[in-house]
């Protein structure tokens, strides 16, 4: 999948359908840490993770470009930590004119009106005028792979936001995600449009069919009624 049609395809979707075709899918639903925000609220962000961890210095930053394709996403890793920003004007400017479709930080940002003046979609935990306080010893796989919050992440896998967060998911399952997501796209907007014409989701999901039958088998729960009718809500 080429980034234009990734990029297409997540247009008229949200990280809440993909979190929940994850869950149809059976795979482990990844999303950054809670708090995870755009620089600029609205903006949406996909493409293939570029890792790149954070020591002190952004020549890391630089070396991750050297083999970066466009469409990739920035995805940095510096420890969630809030006493220092890792990112400001200079890198996403150079992040923006080598084709890269964004950057995701698990950390925090500075520059914030340069940053929203660039335009490039930047996510991070949030924002603090002070750069970095340390300089450690560069990891040898530093470019190899990412950790935000639980999750660790690398070239195989592809990244999304919007302004409900950040989430991950294997590149090779894409496509059946995204095929997933629309699918409960769809079935949300026709279950929305029938609750403004009057039809309650109550009566959609034949909510008093599904209390009769856990009454008779308390183990019966709710999703799986919805899978049997095919209506999406939990997943």
């Amino acid at each position: 999948m080429t980034p234009t049609d990734l990029t297409t395809r997540f247009a008229t979707l949200t990280t809440a359908h993909l979190a929940d075709a994850c869950l149809r899918a059976r795979l482990t639903v990844r999303c950054a840490p809670t708090g995870t925000t755009s620089v600029t609220p609205g903006q949406k962000l996909s493409g293939r993770v570029l890792p790149a961890r954070h020591s002190g210095s952004v020549d890391v930053f630089l070396e991750a470009l050297t083999s970066a394709h466009p469409g990739d996403v920035l995805v940095v890793d510096n420890r969630g930590r809030r006493d220092e920003s890792c990112v400001g004007d200079l890198i996403t400017a150079e992040v923006a004119t080598a084709g890269l479709t964004g950057i995701v930080i698990w950390g925090l940002h500075r520059d914030t009106a340069e940053l929203r003046e660039i335009g490039l979609p930047v996510y991070s935990l949030g924002s603090l005028p002070t750069g970095p306080l340390h300089l450690n010893d560069r990891p040898a796989d530093a470019l190899e792979s990412a950790t935000v919050g639980d999750w660790t992440v690398t070239t195989d896998d592809l990244v999304f936001g919007d302004d409900d967060g950040v989430l991950f998911i294997p590149a090779a399952q894409a496509s059946e995600v995204l095929r997933l997501a629309e699918s409960i796209r769809d079935t949300e907007r026709q279950q929305a449009e029938k609750i403004r014409n009057g039809t309650t989701l109550r009566a959609q999901v034949r909510f008093t069919e599904f209390l009769a039958k856990r009454e008779n088998d308390p183990s019966y729960t709710f999703r799986q009624h919805l899978r049997a009718k095919d209506s999406a809500i939990e997943e």
